[in-house]
């Protein structure tokens, strides 16, 4: 059955999708992100986060924190 993008593709959203969460919970650094999501370092979450997102991490934590829970 074929679902329409690469192991990667689905990997990569998988992750973002991780640090999405995380960054709406928490406080954690960007390192610390990208390490519980399984990135190699924070550079490369940014730019798996602006590929998938279309904005920073930084940028969507700002949107998202004052969201109340």
């Amino acid at each position: 059955m074929a679902v329409g993008i690469t192991p990667a593709t689905w990997v990569e959203e998988v992750r973002v999708g991780t640090a999405r969460r995380l960054l709406e919970q928490g406080d954690l650094a960007p390192k610390q992100v990208a390490a519980s999501c399984g990135f190699s370092d924070a550079d490369v979450l940014r730019r798996a986060f602006m590929r998938q997102v279309g904005v920073t991490p930084a940028e969507y934590r700002k949107r998202f924190a004052a969201i109340p829970r």
